[in-house]
């Protein structure tokens, strides 16, 4: 009697122990994020930048976008989690982020 009791309680703890490694694995699984850097043209002035990272940022899905150095092409270097947001969604959110001048004017554009 006391080797099925035994034997019982080293089956449970198995089992516990076991799905305990499978939780830890799904949850490892589901928390990827991607770096990117998007080179971005048509920025003209300091607050462009700052207008395209706070727009970026709001993404559900993005931790953070850091803007690199102004000029005629500047780069953006965004970490974001791929299950939650695209790259795409990342490329129209630049686009249609409006000019600091004119913010009905659209003219950042993705340089590929």
């Amino acid at each position: 009697m006391k080797f099925i009791k035994s034997l019982v309680l080293v089956f449970i703890v198995l089992i516990t122990s076991t799905s305990i490694a499978f939780a830890q694995k799904i949850t490892q699984n589901t928390d990827s994020s991607k770096t990117v850097t998007i080179k971005v043209k048509g920025i003209t002035c300091s607050m462009d930048l700052k207008m395209i990272a706070a727009n970026v940022e709001k993404l559900k899905g993005v931790s953070s976008c850091k803007s690199g150095k102004m000029g005629t092409t500047s780069s953006f270097q965004i970490t974001f989690n791929p299950a939650i947001v695209t790259e795409i969604e990342i490329h129209k959110t630049i686009e249609n982020t409006g000019s600091c001048e004119n913010p009905e004017e659209k003219i950042y554009k993705i340089k590929q």
